[in-house]
């Protein structure tokens, strides 16, 4: 089943970028402009989560995002997006039943990861612990181990271990790696090899068995040696 999401923002161009994006990552979108548009809609559709812009025509956000908390609507997830980043604004989004909160502007693939996040968050606990052999990956308190012992890695080293576990034992392409880290502007080719060869020296280096293994042409795997072939 696709995920259905409700993107209510009243900025065409925003709106639109938001959709095409979000659409080319897989999820189903639906679009409003306003308040009183996207109200209905949260209210008469069932959507798994609803990404939210403050300042609003006819209904800001804040209101909106607590009439769903006050209805039927009231457990579906919210990522709230606003120009403003004031802590009290934080503080309001949070209060009105916000389950997370971006700032503009922000990054799309960012987004893409807030709007995973929640959804795992919220969906009772789904999976929240990466494992692949002895390696572990904790999401919620982004602690790394193997073989029980801790493993400090960086943002981007956090980020490529996530997407090589969770799509483990399969190959990840580099394209798909480049996009995770830096959308559709990644820097010179050698950057992800650099941070591939970082990752490698943490998780396998010190251990006997090596889990991180290239395909040439292709990308990347992440699995036990005998998915290598």
């Amino acid at each position: 089943m696709a995920v259905r999401l409700l993107l209510i923002e009243d900025n065409r161009d925003i709106l639109a970028n938001l959709a095409d994006y979000l659409s080319l990552k897989g999820f189903e979108v639906d679009c409003a402009q306003d308040g009183l548009g996207g109200i209905h809609l949260a209210a008469t559709q069932h959507y798994d989560l609803i990404v939210l812009d403050v300042m609003l025509p006819g209904m800001d956000g804040y209101s909106l995002c607590q009439r769903l908390r006050e209805g039927e609507r009231n457990d579906t997830p919210v990522i709230m997006l606003t120009a403003r980043d004031a802590l009290d604004d934080r503080l309001s989004g949070f209060r009105a039943g916000a389950d997370d909160y971006l700032t503009k502007p922000f990054a799309l693939p960012e987004l893409a990861a807030r709007i995973e996040a929640v959804l795992k968050r919220t969906r009772g606990g789904g999976r929240r612990r990466l494992q692949v052999a002895d390696l572990s990956y904790d999401l919620d308190t982004l602690e790394v181990s193997r073989a029980g012992q801790a493993l400090h890695l960086g943002p981007i080293g956090l980020k490529l271990l996530a997407t090589l576990m969770q799509r483990s034992p399969g190959v990840v392409r580099r394209e798909v790696l480049e996009n995770v880290l830096w959308g559709d502007e990644p820097p010179d080719s050698d950057a992800l090899r650099s941070h591939i060869h970082a990752l490698r020296q943490q998780i396998d280096k010190p251990f006997a068995s090596a889990l991180l293994h290239t395909v040439h042409g292709v990308g990347y795997r992440l699995a036990p040696a005998e998915h290598e072939h």
